[in-house]
């Protein structure tokens, strides 16, 4: 059995004041949810950053180590669809490696900066147990 989280939902508000904002949420296997909010700009890079931080934001609360940052997230073209990119470091921790994760995708890319978040991180953080709130 493993302890990973399920992307149980993902929504993003474009607002008049040319902010957006993220919402992610996640659910373990017993039930609990874990859901974050981020804003950003509104402009395809500040939609996929805001996405990529409400999903690490919501990771935080699940988990307390390790940390992760955001060091970038890019939409790029590839084999005739979009691929979603994103790069995170460990705060404080120069020269440390990075890890990365993609999420392939035709619709939504802010959707698959949340997802490619859990893609990057889904390996280092299925051995530690979710933690109590």
């Amino acid at each position: 059995m493993t302890d990973r989280l399920k992307f149980a939902g993902f929504k993003i508000e474009r607002l008049p004041t040319a902010e957006c904002r993220a919402r992610v949420t996640l659910m373990s296997l017993d039930g609990t949810k874990f859901e974050a909010e981020a804003r950003g700009l509104t402009s395809e890079t500040g939609e996929l950053r805001c996405a990529a931080q409400a999903a690490l934001l919501a990771l935080a609360q699940a988990f307390r180590e390790p940390a992760f940052e955001l060091v970038g997230v890019k939409a790029v073209r590839a084999f005739d669809a979009t691929v979603v990119i994103v790069s995170l470091g460990v705060p404080g921790q120069r020269g440390a490696p990075r890890v990365v994760g993609s999420y392939l995708t035709e619709r939504d890319a802010p959707r698959g900066a949340a997802l490619a978040v859990l893609n990057a991180t889904n390996r280092l953080l299925v051995r530690s147990r979710p933690a109590k709130r």
